[in-house]
């Protein structure tokens, strides 16, 4: 009983000193996600949230642009040349990944870092109020994506879509007028609209040579006997 209590309890340390060595040189993912050199689990920065690499938001001009990218190149900045952290594991999200708050050599929390430069917001559904003080001051200074207009990057992944980039995805994709939004596909599931809001309006791509066509309004796809995606 007692070697299988001391196995048990050398598992149980080796275990917690692998949490605990989550330290080294930093490679930036994205603007909230880090890679650590010699751990294997990327890195998901604690009770923050950042565009996404593809995301686009309006500066103070109204002028779109890739927010997404612009927060990466934030998070790099911060941890800077040498790119040496130490982060804290907090919890393990769905995919995998060690949610943790991470300091730089020079003691500055990479996490409340980006949301006082505007780079990221406060992730609200998975934070405990840390980084309020941080997002209030980025907010009244109108830092980084608070200059402009934004979609929050959780709504963001659910479809939401500024008007700016509506109007790119719809005149990259050759829709006839801004104004002509609604996708008319045709798939094996017969005639489906989507509209800017719908969760497979931006990959969907309208071939006009195959019968799919673009609509003004949800009333004239459906009168043209298109109907509505399902859930």
């Amino acid at each position: 009983m007692r070697l299988l209590t001391m196995a048990l309890a050398t598992t149980l340390l080796s275990t917690a000193a692998q949490a605990a060595d989550l330290s080294g040189r930093a490679t930036v993912v994205d603007g909230d996600t880090l890679q650590i050199e010699g751990v294997k689990e990327r890195i998901r920065l604690y009770g923050v949230d950042a565009p996404e690499s593809k995301q686009t938001c309006d500066d103070a001009r109204g002028k779109r642009y890739l927010c997404g990218s612009r927060s990466a190149e934030a998070l790099a900045e911060i941890i800077g040349r040498q790119g040496r952290v130490q982060c804290f594991e907090e919890d393990r999200d769905r995919y995998g990944r060690i949610v943790a708050e991470c300091a730089t050599a020079g003691n500055t929390v990479v996490n409340a870092e980006m949301v006082r430069q505007g780079w990221a917001v406060e992730y609200d559904d998975y934070s405990d109020g840390r980084y309020d003080q941080e997002e209030r001051e980025a907010k009244k200074a109108k830092r980084g994506i608070w200059a402009g207009r934004f979609v929050k990057p959780s709504a963001w992944r659910r479809g939401e879509r500024l008007a700016s980039e509506q109007a790119a995805t719809v005149e990259e994709q050759g829709a006839p007028s801004t104004k002509c939004l609604i996708k008319g596909n045709i798939s094996g599931s017969g005639k489906i609209y989507h509209t800017p809001s719908s969760r497979s309006y931006e990959k969907t791509v309208i071939d006009e040579a195959d019968g799919e066509r673009w609509f003004c309004t949800e009333t004239e796809a459906k009168a043209a006997g298109w109907r509505a995606p399902r859930g």
